[in-house]
């Protein structure tokens, strides 16, 4: 029988989740420069449309199918094309129809993909991309999502990080944010730096456009942490609290951090901050009490905020700062659920600080540091693969003029339908103005 209110939930956040992949193009859309924003933008609704495509025809499968070897796959051809699911409402516990697990974790595969496109902005080819896209989701994500994601059920056979490792990662923080981390900062290394990077101010265009973005991902993301207790239960309550206060808390400590660094607190450090806490408090909001959560959301805006400032250090080009926030948040919320875990949450496990000792510690840095080695070397070989043969980088000519014009001709604001009305006279004195500035130039 199907249990109707836990199937209106998993559905309900599907379609949170699913929000929030045009809600990360708002942010990362508004962090760019203008001529920058369109092709941004592409990037997570590209992912969004390739990635529905083949999570139906084989990554649900791969990721969820019989294990075919020692917990690292899925068996890609057991439910091709979801072949058998439709009717099936066996396959999850408690009367979930198997097609709404399907559409739920669906929204999953594709924000993942869509978050690495933030570390390689302004320069890379669109039709790359989506090549990238499709590779990197079938070899990297498929896979790493069985780990973590699918349990062992009967006589059905799971990942090694879910069930050998026995590692808590409630919502992603492996699968998701650590995987994105990693592929981020190995794109950024292929592709290299933009033009100008260290040397010419970068400024995001449109900042009430980021944190529309960042309001956007803060509201999905409790269809992403809740919705995964795949009920309608205590245990989706007591994530959707933890997410907002973690998140809360490492807002106020990223902007903390701003004030005390340079004396000022950003609306960009505000939605970056929400962002970061969202990212740690991911794997741990159903081993954390709430006032856990406080903790380890305050201290994930505070490592996040330091962190993206290790780009200009140690010379990588990752644009809009997924791995200080992705990578390191996802490194820092799985890590501390062996720290800050109580038996008295959800998940029912003790960590180092509620007596727990280092058991649950060392299982989560080992699950985090294999999905981090993984993704970042197989998304090495593919970047570099895709650069060598069809190539992955725009020019520098075209860099210059604006990925938007060049890629996809278009432009994201349409500046001179504001002299179209009748009057030539705005176009006029622009004009006037440029020559102004053009004869004061060569005096």
């Amino acid at each position: 029988m199907v249990n109707t209110g836990d199937t209106a939930w998993i559905l309900t956040s599907a379609a949170l989740v699913l929000l929030m992949t045009p809600g990360l193009a708002l942010f990362y859309g508004g962090m760019v420069r203008a001529k920058s924003v369109l092709n941004m933008m592409m990037m997570s609704f590209g992912a969004l449309a390739l990635i529905s495509v083949l999570w139906v025809l084989y990554g649900y499968s791969m990721a969820f199918g019989d294990d075919v070897g020692a917990g690292l796959l899925g068996d890609p051809f057991q439910y091709f094309g979801l072949e058998g699911l439709m009717e099936d409402t066996t396959s999850e516990a408690g009367g979930l129809p198997a097609m709404a697990f399907v559409g739920f974790q669906a929204v999953f595969a594709i924000i993942t993909v869509a978050l690495i496109s933030g570390a390689i902005a302004d320069r890379a080819k669109f039709g790359s991309w989506m090549v990238f896209a499709g590779v990197w989701a079938t070899i990297v994500y498929f896979p790493v999502a069985h780990w973590v994601f699918d349990f062992s059920l009967d006589d059905h056979v799971g990942g090694w990080i879910a069930n050998n490792l026995a590692a808590i990662d409630f919502a992603g923080g492996t699968a998701v944010h650590i995987n994105a981390g990693a592929a981020g900062l190995a794109l950024a290394l292929v592709l290299g730096k933009r033009r100008g990077f260290g040397r010419e101010a970068m400024r995001p265009h449109n900042l009430p456009l980021v944190m529309l973005g960042a309001g956007l991902l803060w509201f999905g993301w409790f269809g992403f942490n809740a919705g995964s207790a795949v009920a309608a239960n205590n245990t989706a309550a007591v994530a959707w609290v933890n997410t907002l206060v973690a998140t809360a808390a490492a807002a106020l400590g990223w902007l903390a951090t701003e004030r005390i660094r340079d004396g000022h607190a950003t609306s960009l450090g505000a939605a970056s901050g929400v962002v970061a806490g969202l990212v740690a408090i991911t794997p741990a909001c159903s081993s954390l009490s709430p006032v856990g959560s406080i903790v380890v959301g305050a201290i994930a805006g505070v490592l996040c905020a330091l962190a993206v400032g290790l780009k200009y250090r140690l010379g990588y080009d990752d644009s809009l700062d997924v791995v200080g926030v992705h990578l390191v948040g996802g490194l820092w919320g799985t890590i501390a659920v062996g720290f800050f875990a109580t038996a008295a949450a959800p998940a029912g496990v003790d960590g180092l600080f509620y007596g727990g000792g280092a058991d649950q510690l060392w299982r989560q840095v080992v699950g985090a540091l294999a999905v981090l080695v993984f993704s970042f070397v197989l998304t090495l070989v593919i970047g570099l693969a895709i650069q060598k043969t069809i190539g992955f980088r725009i020019t520098e000519e075209d860099e210059v003029t604006g990925i938007d014009n060049v890629v996809h001709a278009e432009s994201g604001y349409d500046f001179a339908s504001l002299g179209s009305s009748g009057s030539t006279a705005p176009l006029a004195g622009q004009a006037r103005a440029e020559a102004r500035s053009t004869e004061g130039s060569r005096a």
